[in-house]
């Protein structure tokens, strides 16, 4: 008869082999039981997971739901904005606008990589003649509000909407190129030209090899030769930079996370970007203050000499006044900024209640003949091309590529029906492209510029306040709309960023 010791020395060992059998050193699916990360089990990698990292310059918004549209009256009483409840993802934006250095980088980047091409410079500059007035003495500001040091920390402006996306991307393109190389797998190329330049696009393309260095991720295909470059898998490269949508800028600007219970209830509708007045009226020691720069009433831009009431006739530095709650500066007065939406009057009452926009415009990368991404264009760009509707002949939830007028009331939209088919025969198949004729010149006669309406496809939104407006519009609700090929003295831009897996930032 076995000892009581020697028989828990069996069960012992017994559970021993057991943990050993039960336990790998390689992670396995959890569906199929094969090893992740193993090249004699095929080398498929699993996921890193990882936290996504706060973007340079940028701080994170929590989304959420809150009430989107005007919170006063308006006295033009137009009905464009009525109050409704939607739900914003999280992201990320800067903390201040834009401002006159960091787009003077950009600028010196252009000018020293497309040399050969001039006018990928000269495209790009602000219009700093939108300083002029034809009653006012403004030229020291034309002359030197965009360049002069004194100014370097003011907001850019005589930016369209277009230079401002193009900015996006540039500041893209920097962050991975930066990120890459601090992580070792490129060097610094500082004879990039042409189309011999870092883009994103291009580097996961294979289409841009640069300066390599010795590191390189190993690949755990067995039938590769031993390395690779970077994958979006890996979990390296950053997101792209954008303009913010009009939602996700109205909900930062309100910076309601410091105006709520521990229950979610939003204690207060606020008028601005924090509770009360214009200003501050919370702390003793700031009694007064002002909130914001903007034009007190005709001929008061500033105040009186030895008491100024918000220190500028213009524009401020970025991060003079006190930010919101988000810890975003300037989200009224100072410039107004441009977001991502076109501007449409019925959007409010159109638009998904989650993350809502107008302005949908659907592309893919263009393929070569073999069905390889087509070779990079002169700048060192990938290409792309606007969907069409026998790419997505099948498809469900969207046909076309331009979605700009999507059930917005617009001609188009009342002459013919297939923006509403959910499903295809041959027969729609075949009189799509007269469809999209159709649409085309429903539009082109609905919001035909100066003609039928003050409106059209290019027209994009303006958010917030600037110091060229009185008090009505530094509230978040308050929006207005300007051609996306033109720009202002009171206009200027900040970038936005999406959040990706997590939607709150964990400790």
């Amino acid at each position: 008869m076995k000892t009581t010791s020697t028989i828990s020395k069996i069960v012992l060992s017994a559970s021993v082999v057991l943990l050993v059998l039960g336990c790998s050193s390689k992670k396995q699916s959890p569906t199929t039981g094969w090893n992740y990360d193993d090249p004699k089990w095929g080398g498929f990698e699993s996921a890193k997971n990882s936290e996504q990292g706060t973007p340079p310059g940028m701080t994170f918004i929590e989304g959420g739901t809150f009430i989107m549209g005007r919170t006063m009256d308006n006295i033009k009483y137009e009905w464009d904005n009525q109050p409704r409840k939607v739900t914003v993802s999280s992201f990320y934006m800067d903390e201040c606008e834009v401002t006159n250095e960091a787009y003077r980088e950009y600028l010196y980047w252009l000018q020293r990589v497309y040399k050969d091409n001039p006018e990928v410079y000269q495209r790009s500059l602000p219009d700093t003649l939108v300083w002029r007035n034809k009653l006012s003495y403004n030229e020291p500001m034309t002359e030197y509000y965009f360049r002069n040091p004194s100014w370097a920390n003011y907001p850019v402006v005589g930016v369209t909407w277009l230079q401002a996306n193009d900015y996006c991307a540039w500041r893209t393109d920097r962050l991975n190129e930066r990120t890459l190389i601090q992580e070792g797998y490129l060097d610094f190329d500082q004879e990039q030209q042409g189309d011999n330049v870092f883009t994103t696009d291009a580097y996961l393309a294979g289409q841009y090899e640069g300066l390599t260095t010795k590191k390189e991720v190993k690949d755990l295909d067995p039938n590769s030769e031993g390395t690779r470059k970077v994958k979006m898998e890996d979990g390296i490269l950053w997101p792209k930079f954008r303009l913010p949508t009009e939602a996700e800028w109205e909900y930062a600007a309100l910076g309601l996370v410091g105006n709520t219970t521990k229950e979610g209830r939003i204690l207060e509708r606020r008028i601005y970007p924090w509770n009360g007045h214009v200003v501050r009226t919370d702390q003793k020691k700031y009694y007064g203050e002002m909130l914001a720069n903007f034009k007190r009433s005709r001929g008061d831009a500033m105040g009186i000499a030895s008491a100024l009431n918000d220190h500028w006739e213009y524009t401020a530095p970025v991060n003079y006044y006190f930010p919101n709650d988000y810890g975003l500066y300037n989200m009224a007065g100072n410039v107004s900024e441009w977001v991502m939406d076109v501007y449409r009057p019925n959007t409010t009452n159109d638009a998904n209640d989650i993350n809502p926009y107008r302005g949908n415009v659907y592309i893919t990368k263009v393929l070569d003949s073999d069905g390889m991404i087509a070779e990079k264009d002169s700048l060192g760009r990938i290409t792309y091309r606007e969907v069409t509707v026998e790419d997505n002949i099948n498809r469900r939830n969207y046909r076309q590529a331009d979605n700009i007028n999507y059930l917005d009331g617009d001609l188009s939209s009342q002459l013919s029906d297939t923006w509403k088919k959910t499903e295809t025969t041959g027969e729609e198949a075949a009189t799509a492209e007269e469809d999209n004729t159709q649409k085309e010149q429903g539009s082109n006669n609905m919001y035909e510029y100066g003609k039928t309406s003050m409106i059209n496809d290019k027209a994009r939104v303006v958010k917030g306040g600037s110091w060229k407006d009185e008090a009505l519009y530094l509230s978040p609700g308050e929006k207005r709309y300007l051609d996306q090929s033109q720009s202002t003295d009171w206009i200027g831009f900040r970038c936005a960023m999406d959040r990706l897996g997590s939607r709150e930032k964990r400790k």
